[in-house]
């Protein structure tokens, strides 16, 4: 049996209850934090009519009854994304918003079908303060736990000290000995036999219909992840456009996109974006994504034509999601999601 399965013994949850405390100072002090930055807290609807256009995110599905006793096919949200999008079509300029979010086949010690994702967004500016946005968020999660550093297994990482950025091809050059733009063309796309002669010259394997994407994700998981964000944060930058659905292109450089991610201890945290806003392109890349869900998995979700056309009022803004329970867990030191989960999911 699991033992998060019985959270409500009284023995048990006494040794978790420190570390949900914890997670609810570390709560609030993000939200005096950005209180204090002009931000407006807002809650999205957690019912979509598409949970998400990615390939490899899948949601979970429902019905909508409506009061003729027709049902209406509706998902929970894979990220408060869309909706907070059109908030901003609509005139907001910093929001944020701490979301339960739902992703299905998805269970481990890093991972929940149910977690609370914090995202905001920031109007008018690059997606660079989204950087030190988060610095500041791991350095008040560490301050609050009274911790020195952040902690997972048998490694550490300090948030003040000065961060590694790298874009993905120095990361993958340097932690994995591959020359991933050699497989990425000057428009942005993807040339899967030269990243495969690449897994091949390393030693990784591969299988016969791997795409050029599921190379680079094999790589990513098995070579260069579990080296970032070790002794001080790592800001992986500058994805290749191909694997940006959601954020615009580097001006003069399509083969890359104004995309990163921030580790620690190995640890994804969070995941930004300069933000993509427009809406015939932003359709192309959901019916390509679509397209790669529909190959591997033999099923797709609809589009929300309403964010579509929202996207074209939506001004210039930079916007993240970081994993809230994900930073809980390295503050404290919990060695599973499931540790810092008031109830956690059966």
């Amino acid at each position: 049996m699991n033992p998060s399965s019985r959270w409500w013994s009284p023995a048990f949850h006494a040794d978790r209850r420190p570390l949900l405390v914890t997670r609810n100072r570390i709560q609030s002090a993000i939200r005096v934090w950005l209180a204090g930055e002009g931000f407006t807290e807002v809650d999205p609807a957690a019912l979509a009519t598409s949970p998400g256009n990615e390939a490899h995110l899948h949601g979970f599905a429902t019905q909508a009854i409506g009061n003729d006793g027709r049902p209406r096919p509706m998902y929970l949200h894979t990220s408060p994304e869309f909706a907070m999008k059109k908030l901003l079509a609509a005139g907001e300029t910093r929001i944020h918003a701490f979301s339960h979010v739902w992703r299905n086949r998805e269970r481990g010690p890093l991972h929940s079908p149910e977690f609370t994702m914090l995202e905001w967004y920031r109007v008018g500016e690059g997606y660079e303060v989204l950087m030190a946005d988060t610095l500041a968020f791991l350095r008040l999660a560490l301050r609050e736990a009274g911790a020195g550093l952040l902690r997972f297994r048998d490694r550490s990482c300090d948030p003040f000290a000065e961060p590694e950025r790298l874009s993905v091809a120095e990361a993958f050059r340097i932690h994995a000995g591959v020359d991933l733009m050699a497989s990425i063309r000057a428009d942005g796309t993807t040339d899967a036999a030269g990243l495969g002669q690449e897994l091949d010259r390393i030693g990784l394997r591969r299988a016969p219909d791997d795409t050029w994407s599921d190379m680079l994700s094999r790589v990513l998981s098995e070579k260069v992840e579990p080296k970032l964000g070790q002794g001080r944060v790592t800001i992986l930058d500058h994805y290749p456009s191909a694997e940006a659905a959601l954020a615009r292109k580097v001006p003069g450089d399509a083969q890359v996109a104004e995309r990163f991610e921030v580790y620690a201890c190995g640890v994804e945290l969070a995941n930004g974006f300069g933000e993509l806003t427009d809406p015939a392109e932003q359709r192309l890349r959901f019916q390509a994504e679509m397209a790669e869900k529909a190959r591997v998995y033999g099923e797709t979700y609809p589009l929300d034509e309403d964010f579509l056309d929202a996207l074209a009022l939506m001004p210039p803004a930079a916007g993240i999601a970081m994993g809230f329970d994900r930073v809980v867990m390295l503050a404290t030191g919990a060695s599973r999601i499931d540790d810092v989960l008031w109830t956690p999911v059966p």
